[in-house]
Formats: C-alpha cells, structure tokens, sequence
C-alpha cells in the first residue's frame, strides 16, 4: 500500500506533459445530431423463483393478466402467485439517424421486490418517447450485472442482479423526422463552454478552409457556414471537419467525492501561502455488560449488570505546517502532502483553504 501511494505521488509531481489536440468531434456536439431517450414498462418471465411477490407488487399481476388476456388467454377470477415473473422499466437511448429495422442495446429494471433478472427474458415491450409515441419495440433475454446467493440463515449479493441489458434486445419501428440536408448553418456546441476553447475551433476551421467559414457566436458556441464551405452537402462539411484537432482550454477545478474520498486537481490549479493546522479527535464507547450470579441458596435471580467505558482520544498533530504557495501541480501536491493526513482529512483542509480565498479554482464536491 504504501508502495502504491509512493508510486501515485512520483506520478502526480512529475512535470506535467504538454497535452495533446482533441478531436473536433470529441469537443463538440453538432446541433441536431443528438440521441433520443425511450422508456418502456414491460414484463419479465422465466425467473427462477426469484421474481415479484403478487402481493406485494399488484402491478406485476395487473400487466400479466393484461398481456395474457392479448394473447386470447382469459384468467379473470383465477387466483395465482407465481414467483417467475417481474415488471420492469425497460430504457433505451434512440441514436442519431437510426432506421426502421436496425437494432439498439435496451437496459432494463426492476421495480417490485424482485431479487434477480438472472436469466429471465423480457417479453415483447414497446418503448415511448417525449412524445408518446412508439419508437422501438424491446424483447430478448436479460444478462444481469450480479448474482445473488441464498443459504437458510444467510445471503451474500455481489453487484446487481436486479438490473440488467439486453444486447441488440430493441428493433426500430419509427424515424426521428429531422431533416439533415436543408440546414444552411450547422451549429457546434461546446461540451465545456469557454471562449478561448471556443476561439480556437473558429481558427482551425477557417485555416482549414482557408477562408471565413466558421464564426464563435459565444463560449458555447461555433457556427458554420455550409454555402460557404462549398462542400455539397452538410454531411460533407461535417465529415471535414470533424477530425480536426483543437487544444481546449479549461478551468482550474478541484474535485471530491466525500464517499469515497477521491481527490481530482487540476494541472492548472493554484494555491495561495498559507499555514494549516489539523487534528484528530477520537471517541470510544465499548459495552461490556457482566453477568452476576446469586449466592447458593439465596432464592435471588442472575442479572446483567451494565458495564460502559468511555474515552477520547486526541491526535496530536503537527501543530501549524505551512503550504508555501504553488505555481505548478507538483508544488500544489507537495505542499499538501506535507501535512501527512487522510484522504477524507485533506477534503476538510481544501475546503478550508477554498473557504480562506487561497484556493484558485473552482471547488466541486460531490
């Protein structure tokens, strides 16, 4: 372990490489040329006996005796419980320019008390869209993400058997109309909005065309002229200049995720001097009830007598250590390391820093 966090802080101090141009088509997003989200309800069947609870799940046996009752099956007054079958929420996301009859992975989730989709096939479901019309029509066998096993006294889950895919498991009934041809300007949105990212894209469009074809509306935004790219079509323009390669710009951000205690710096992330002083406080309640027996022939009762042991505990720390003020991440590191603290103690320190105006980046917890 240690071994591990020597090796992880070599790699953070080094000089940080000049980093590389991205791909056009990795930076942006070309207006119209999006995906579209579906969702469906539908029914799992085949399930070894680890499927909904009828009673307390009435939907499953609502949508099952709807379904059957389709299939010219009538079981109105019949009583049944069977334990093979769950109701699901069917996702799945529609891509660009997709076409009747072509296929799209669909995730699907349980919503009653099922304990596993493991090896259960999702029957015939239809997918909606914003607009409530069918798009896509879902059915296949689920490949869940867990497993789930049971013992008389015991149970042990590993991932999430609830949860599954169905690979290729949608086929397409209906095109999104949207019209590529007859746009006359083609628009980029920036994943990240900022003006210099911005700046550059306009620049290596136009070079490539070597005349003005691109013009940076705002940070979030490039416009591109088709009639005077003189390429024919839009799909043309967009094949040219989707390769092209651009240096994007960010902003200095600090990143934390208070669960696990993950810390993400920035390269371009800058600390003030300052002196920091951290502790540890500690505190420890151990039960340790006693047991007391009655004298022989006394006619008393055993009792437990409650036995508590309480204690605080402080860390005597470093007392104040100071964080000279770094111009590189590998100082930024250093520094903090210095303090030779937790992961979760370090997140309190930077939010400390950030607090105290010293910390020059934009601070995001998560």
């Amino acid at each position: 372990m240690i071994r591990l966090l020597c090796l992880c802080l070599a790699l953070l101090m080094a000089p940080p490489a000049p980093a590389e141009p991205i791909r056009l088509k990795d930076l942006v997003d070309f207006d119209g040329v999006r995906g579209n989200d579906l969702v469906g309800y539908g029914l799992v069947v085949g399930l070894n006996g680890t499927g909904d609870g009828i009673r307390n799940s009435p939907f499953t046996a609502e949508i099952m005796t709807t379904l059957l009752e389709r299939l010219g099956v009538n079981i109105s007054g019949e009583q049944f419980q069977p334990k093979n079958v769950a109701a699901v929420f069917v996702t799945a996301s529609l891509p660009p320019f997709a076409r009747v009859g072509s296929q799209i992975d669909v995730t699907v989730s349980a919503i009653g008390d099922a304990k596993s989709l493991l090896g259960g096939t999702l029957v015939m479901t239809p997918l909606n869209g914003a607009d409530g019309k069918i798009y896509a029509v879902a059915q296949g066998t689920i490949i869940a993400g867990g497993v789930t096993a049971r013992g008389a006294a015991a149970s042990v889950t590993q991932g999430v058997p609830t949860a599954g895919t169905v690979p290729s498991g949608a086929r397409v009934e209906r095109e999104v109309d949207f019209s590529l041809a007859s746009l006359r300007e083609v628009r980029l949105a920036l994943r990240s909005p900022d003006f210099t990212t911005a700046a550059r894209i306009e620049k290596a469009i136009n070079a490539r065309y070597g005349r003005a074809v691109a013009v940076m509306r705002d940070s979030g935004t490039v416009a591109v002229d088709v009639a005077a790219a003189k390429e024919g079509s839009v799909a043309h323009v967009l094949s040219q200049i989707e390769d092209l390669t651009v240096q994007p710009e960010e902003r200095a951000r600090v990143v934390v995720d208070q669960r696990s205690g993950t810390i993400v710096i920035g390269q371009d992330v800058r600390i003030s001097r300052v002196a920091v002083a951290q502790g540890n406080i500690t505190l420890r309640i151990e039960e340790r009830p006693e047991v007391v027996q009655p004298d022989p022939f006394s006619a008393g009762r055993t009792i437990v007598v409650p036995r508590t042991k309480a204690s605080i505990e402080t860390a005597p720390g470093k007392g104040l250590a100071e964080v000279a003020g770094g111009t590189s991440l590998s100082q930024v590191v250093a520094g903090l390391n210095a303090l030779g603290v937790s992961p979760h103690d370090m997140i309190d320190i930077l939010k400390s820093i950030n607090a105290a105006g010293a910390l020059h980046a934009e601070f995001l917890v998560r």
